[in-house]
């Protein structure tokens, strides 16, 4: 039975596959250079994962808290399955959203924030005026945070609440990074999935200068035709 961060961790270290460290390392860009440098992996499947978090999903918080400190990738993933679950089953859900907020340096990688920003911070925000935690991620110059900041409106989106995220991605037109330009394509589309008048007007007004990333990734859903006009400036 898993009590503690040091027992989870031996049962993800169990289940890894050290022959696929070097090719994970890569795909995450973990390498010298890389948006993930230094970060380690026993490469354990999501599935499984998810599943050991699903097993421990009452483990203690200062102990979620210390696998969420990992330095091995799975540990940390696992931790936010654990930290999700306990926020949607209410249990401390303030408590959960103010860890989630002050270990932020460990959500360091792009599966760590699509995992969790929006079933945490973005789920927090739901019907609350102050969405001001947004802009402070948003303006905080760290590509992780940026993310989160974009990819937590995902909970606002599905309550047809597009405000933050219009604000967001129009801050971001100019980013530099490729996983910004992607988060904030893939929200503009989740977006025209509710609403396709209010991505049209948003594309109208800001696809001559959005990113091709963000560009492509928030047409995704139109006919052929549509997206070629887009992509060629017919507008």
């Amino acid at each position: 039975m898993m009590q503690t961060a040091k027992d989870v961790k031996a049962e993800l270290k169990a289940l890894g596959k050290p022959r696929a460290v070097a090719k994970f390392k890569a795909f995450y860009r973990a390498t010298p250079g890389g948006y993930g440098e230094g970060d380690d992996f026993f490469v354990v499947s999501v599935p499984e994962q998810r599943q050991i978090a699903k097993a421990c999903r009452d483990l203690p918080r200062a102990e979620v808290l210390k696998l969420l400190r990992d330095p091995i990738h799975e540990c940390r993933l696992t931790a936010l399955f654990i930290l999700v679950s306990r926020y949607e089953r209410n249990i401390d859900r303030d408590q959960v959203v103010t860890d989630y907020l002050e270990h932020l340096d460990y959500v360091n990688n792009w599966d760590l924030v699509d995992s969790s920003a929006h079933k945490i911070l973005g789920a927090s925000l739901v019907g609350q005026r102050d969405q001001s935690i947004l802009q402070e991620l948003a303006d905080s110059g760290h590509l992780w945070r940026e993310r989160v900041s974009v990819v937590a409106c995902w909970m606002l989106i599905k309550a047809d609440d597009f405000r933050m995220l219009k604000k967001l991605c129009r801050q971001f037109l100019s980013h530099e990074h490729d996983l910004i330009h992607k988060a904030t394509g893939w929200m503009l589309r989740e977006m025209g999935k509710r609403d396709e008048d209010e991505l049209i007007h948003f594309l109208n007004m800001h696809y001559s200068e959005m990113p091709r990333t963000m560009l492509r990734y928030s047409i995704e859903k139109f006919d052929r035709d549509t997206r070629k006009a887009y992509l060629r400036g017919e507008f």
